[in-house]
């Protein structure tokens, strides 16, 4: 694996970049603001056609870990340098958080729930007030590639699930995994071609599964040889009894990890039910996507300390790419409590 890291104005930028330099196959794993504006991004990719850094950089363990203690040397470095009175850092208003919940458009239950809590920590910089809080709700469950068999996507039509099985495929081939990408939406519109298309950028096998007695097959087969399975099904509404009992059996499916897709652009209120809903067919984790196309964080807030999922991943492009992205509680806080200019910044 080859890493290189890129600074820019903005993610937009900085995925441009990283796909004019490294190619459509590199991932993004790791992503933060960087401490003088813009952001920093740490892209991978197992076999670039141009030289990292000026120069190959060999795929062994020690130049990978050389990379990591540079970095976070770095990283401290300029903390140090910086001032105390960094941008962001406010004392703790309740009245203030709360017009920042509201701009949001966090429901009004958790968001009055977040202040008194936040208020009861004793802290007097609201955003670690808030991230305290946040902590509290907030379980973080990013994706242990190297161990996983078996993912089940659900989640309503136009989330992105699609787009988001390939992203695990991407992931999952640089842990060093072989991928079967599952169709189990064979009667929507170019769902199954769409599919093979990503495959055939990430050299995967692509399955299309008509039935439950073809997928369990299928599933089988995938984890007797140590290969990791992908399952892609046709989007629903998970609040429908009839439809979700359907779900909740392919759930049950042996060494299934299913995982609930939702994207950012939901509205709130409906995104905490969706999110309860998936958590009640048999959804353990979450991904949020969309999360680049919306300046509100009130449907992913509500979806990740509402339902009781562990929040696995959020994307900010749909592009494969884009990659995976973790969210600490720091850096929801970050979201909900940053100002309207901030934000816009």
């Amino acid at each position: 694996m080859q890493l290189r890291t890129f600074l820019a104005k903005d993610m937009k930028a900085a995925l441009a970049d990283v796909r004019a330099q490294m190619g459509p196959d590199a991932v993004i794993v790791a992503s933060e603001k960087a401490k003088g504006g813009g952001v920093m991004v740490r892209a991978a990719i197992d076999h670039p056609d141009t030289p990292v850094f000026g120069e190959d950089i060999e795929d062994d363990e020690e130049a990978v870990t050389e990379f990591d203690a540079n970095f976070h040397k770095t990283l401290i470095r300029r903390l140090r340098e910086k001032p105390i009175e960094k941008r962001g850092r406010k004392r703790f208003d309740r009245g203030e958080l709360l017009s920042s919940f509201a701009r949001h458009r966090l429901p009004d239950a958790l968001a009055h729930a977040l202040a008194e809590e936040s208020a009861k920590t004793g802290l007097s910089d609201m955003t670690l007030a808030l991230a305290k809080a946040v902590d509290a709700r907030m379980n973080s469950m990013p994706i242990d590639f190297t161990a996983a068999k078996v993912f089940l996507l659900i989640g309503p039509n136009g989330a992105g699930k699609t787009a988001v099985a390939a992203k695990l495929a991407a992931h999952a081939k640089l842990a060093g995994r072989a991928v079967l990408l599952i169709a189990g939406d064979v009667t929507g519109a170019g769902a199954v071609a769409r599919l093979k298309e990503f495959a055939e950028h990430l050299d995967a096998r692509v399955e299309a599964a008509d039935s439950a007695f073809t997928l369990a097959n299928l599933v089988g087969d995938a984890v007797e040889d140590g290969v990791l399975a992908i399952i892609d099904t046709a989007g629903f509404d998970p609040r429908q009894p009839k439809i979700a009992a359907v779900f909740t059996a392919l759930a049950k499916i042996e060494n299934v990890d299913t995982l609930g897709v939702i994207s950012a652009l939901t509205d709130a209120e409906e995104s905490a039910e969706i999110a309860i809903a998936l958590a009640h067919i048999g959804a353990k984790r979450l991904i949020v996507t969309a999360c680049d196309l919306t300046r509100r964080a009130g449907a992913l807030a509500a979806a990740a300390l509402t339902s009781g999922i562990g929040l696995a991943h959020i994307t900010r492009s749909p592009f494969v790419a884009g990659s995976l992205e973790s969210l600490t509680p720091l850096a929801l806080s970050r979201l909900l409590a940053e100002s309207e200019q901030e934000s816009a910044q």
